[in-house]
């Protein structure tokens, strides 16, 4: 009973972790996702949570069914041999274009936060990952177990603040000037961009869980822990509509105004945000490039890791803001196929 309660969080707190980005804590997700929609964000991100919960279980389950190695079997099964491989090809280079950008993040917070320089930042960084990642899926068991808790116990105390505050029922009226029909296909964005960039881990998670009733049950647990973080955000940024949106990282001028104990708890999350993604990312493509070239998983994680190093002095931006859009597009394809995906078949 007791363990497989324990299967079941861990599954939930994996999942919550690998969604959970440094997009989403800094506010800047849920700003342009939902709360710039007003009163239509609650309603978004209530839609928003049960397509996690439904297709974070299908997505799963199908992997598990399939014993996926790595997300390119998940991608074959969906859009067939040559354009799973086309699919995974293309993410291969969005992967590696996100875990370079997580690595440049965690370089700067060493140096504008806690005094120490932007490549000592790096380095500290990328040996802490290759340590952990040699433990494999444990490790990202593991490291969200300790994570995952802290940033709940943060929303819990922005919510708590946030229902002290003048206004705090604001996101019940908030009017906005942006199409209903954006508001609406905002969530199926969201949750279609989020999931398929959380492949990497989600579908070797399935396939090694491989007991349908831990995977349906972490999920829903996942999944409202999701929706309860987005809410929480959504209700904290529209307090301080339109004004919060000046800022780039919404969630620091909040938490800023909470004092610094609470300041310092928030950068402290922003970190790790950054480190469960950066793990993530480099286990998925180790798993991919794995069951390609089988080379030692150790050599994988050190020539991702040096690339991703050199690509951090460089800047990344160019190429993401090229990729990301043709990301979002293919990321629908992905979702529209994923519920169409006949449960019988799983």
């Amino acid at each position: 009973m007791w363990k497989r309660t324990g299967k079941v969080l861990q599954v939930a707190a994996t999942y919550i972790g690998t969604i959970v980005g440094a997009g989403f804590a800094t506010g800047q997700e849920i700003l342009q996702f939902f709360t710039r929609f007003g009163y239509w964000g609650s309603i978004t991100i209530a839609l928003s949570t049960i397509l996690f919960i439904w297709l974070g279980a299908k997505m799963m389950l199908i992997s598990s069914s399939i014993r996926a190695k790595s997300y390119e079997d998940l991608n074959k099964s969906l859009f067939g041999d040559k354009y799973g491989r086309i699919v995974s090809h293309f993410m291969l280079v969005i992967l590696l274009g996100v875990t370079a950008v997580m690595l440049a993040g965690a370089g700067t917070i060493f140096h504008e936060h806690w005094n120490i320089s932007y490549q000592s930042g790096l380095l500290i960084t990328m040996v802490a990952c290759y340590f952990l990642l040699r433990k494999g899926m444990k490790a990202i068991l593991t490291i969200n177990a300790i994570v995952v808790p802290i940033m709940l116990l943060f929303t819990i105390l922005i919510i708590i603040e946030t229902l002290r505050t003048p206004g705090a029922d604001k996101f019940l009226t908030l009017a906005s000037n942006d199409s209903v029909w954006a508001a609406w296909a905002s969530p199926f964005l969201y949750t279609a961009f989020n999931l398929s960039m959380s492949q990497g881990v989600l579908v070797p998670l399935g396939a090694e869980i491989n007991d349908r009733k831990i995977i349906i049950a972490g999920s829903w647990v996942g999944g409202i822990g999701i929706g309860f973080m987005l809410l929480a955000g959504h209700i904290a940024l529209s307090v301080h509509m339109p004004g919060i949106q000046q800022f780039s990282i919404p969630m620091g001028g909040i938490a800023g105004l909470l004092g610094p104990s609470i300041q310092l708890i928030y950068i402290f999350i922003i970190f790790a945000e950054i480190f469960t993604t950066l793990i993530a990312d480099i286990y998925g493509l180790t798993l991919q490039l794995h069951e390609r070239l089988k080379w030692t998983r150790s050599f994988i994680v050190l020539l991702i890791l040096f690339i991703c190093y050199l690509a951090s002095q460089i800047g990344f931006g160019m190429l993401l803001s090229t990729l990301y859009p043709v990301f979002g597009l293919i990321s629908f394809g992905w979702l529209f196929l994923i519920i169409r995906k006949r449960m019988s078949s799983v």
